[in-house]
């Protein structure tokens, strides 16, 4: 699409002062939980995202808020933080304020995790599309920093939940060899961060799935 040089300086500015807003608010290493349209249940496994705040919190150094907070997809509310979670199980839907939002907080330095609660696939796939036409998800191979950060896991990203018998996966998205799109598929480490009541994982699974998040936030941090 061409873009006048009047438009073209507009957008750089408007990029280079999201920059900075994002650069100064990864400070508080506070992190938001995405709440998307489409009728997926972006509210699914609410005692995770706290559990892994305080894993991490004692167990990597971290300092982060306790309690997430909920961000809408097309708020600029988003670049507050570093690290965005989704979650769910059914559709998901970006409008054309949505999509414009995510794209710009993600290539100013953003950082998205989509853990498939089961059954995102599809509709994450073509609502990534939207956001980045040219952009496909390439899969994680297990030599990715990702999974040998503070705790090493060799056969890359672990399998916490069994649906379909299918091996868990992780794909990403970069934006100049910077990944800012991570999305794990037939692993569900969000039951592994869920309460243990909840889903009566056994503590080693539960502590693997933990480890694993910790990896994450330890990367999104340093990168």
């Amino acid at each position: 699409m061409y873009l006048s040089p009047k438009k073209e300086r507009k957008s750089l500015i408007i990029l280079f002062l999201l920059n900075v807003l994002l650069t100064t608010s990864c400070l508080s290493q506070d992190l938001a939980i995405l709440k998307y349209k489409g009728g997926g249940d972006w509210y699914g496994n609410p005692t995770a995202l706290p559990n892994l705040i305080r894993f991490c919190n004692a167990n990597i150094n971290t300092k982060i808020g306790t309690k997430p907070v909920t961000v809408e997809t097309g708020s600029t509310d988003i670049y507050q933080f570093p690290f965005i979670h989704m979650t769910g199980h059914g559709n998901v839907f970006f409008n054309e304020t949505d999509t414009e939002n995510l794209r710009n907080y993600l290539i100013s330095g953003g950082f998205l995790h989509i853990d498939d609660n089961y059954g995102m696939k599809p509709y994450v796939i073509k609502a990534l599309k939207k956001v980045f036409p040219n952009k496909d998800l390439l899969e994680l191979p297990a030599s990715h920093a990702i999974f040998n950060s503070v705790y090493k896991f060799p056969n890359g990203l672990p399998k916490i939940h069994e649906h379909d018998g299918k091996r868990p996966q992780a794909f990403g998205l970069f934006n100049d060899n910077r990944l800012i799109v991570f999305f794990t598929l037939e692993s569900d480490l969000g039951d592994g961060w869920e309460d243990p009541a909840v889903h009566n994982d056994p503590a080693d699974i539960r502590e693997k799935a933990l480890k694993m998040g910790a990896n994450i936030i330890k990367y999104v941090f340093e990168n």
